[in-house]
């Protein structure tokens, strides 16, 4: 398995743990480098352009809090070389007394070992928003 591949793995790991209601923020820092940018697309209350720890940290809380802890990635693919790796994962919460579900592809720039850059890509958007707004 690529080193990269390797990381996209800790660092869904380490997230689990804190969209479950975990306080552990330190090993998600520790995965992501200091000058991360993560690009959520669409009209949702989380879409926007998020960077540095503070603010990719706090977008994670503010998921976790919508979705009052049950929100859950279900990682299914992970394709990686030296600089990239692509992430296919469906996602699910609890909205409304209801299982909902959507798919979506990460794409991850890597640099120094860590995630330097996150651009998340719903399949589809408009159910994305409908389930974030």
């Amino acid at each position: 398995m690529h080193p990269n591949a390797r990381l996209l793995e800790a660092f869904y790991q380490a997230q689990a743990a804190f969209y479950a209601g975990g306080d552990d923020t330190a090993t998600l820092r520790g995965l992501l480098a200091d000058d991360v940018a993560w690009h959520v697309p669409g009209r949702s209350r989380i879409a926007g352009h998020y960077h540095g720890h503070q603010e990719v940290l706090g977008y994670f809380a503010a998921r976790r809090a919508h979705a009052k802890a049950t929100f859950r990635v279900l990682p299914r693919a992970i394709l990686a070389d030296d600089q990239r790796a692509v992430q296919l994962a469906d996602g699910q919460m609890e909205r409304d007394g209801q299982l909902r579900t959507w798919q979506t592809v990460g794409v991850f720039r890597i640099a120094g070992g860590k995630i330097a850059e996150c651009w998340l890509v719903p399949f589809d958007q408009y159910l994305f928003d409908e389930l974030w707004s």
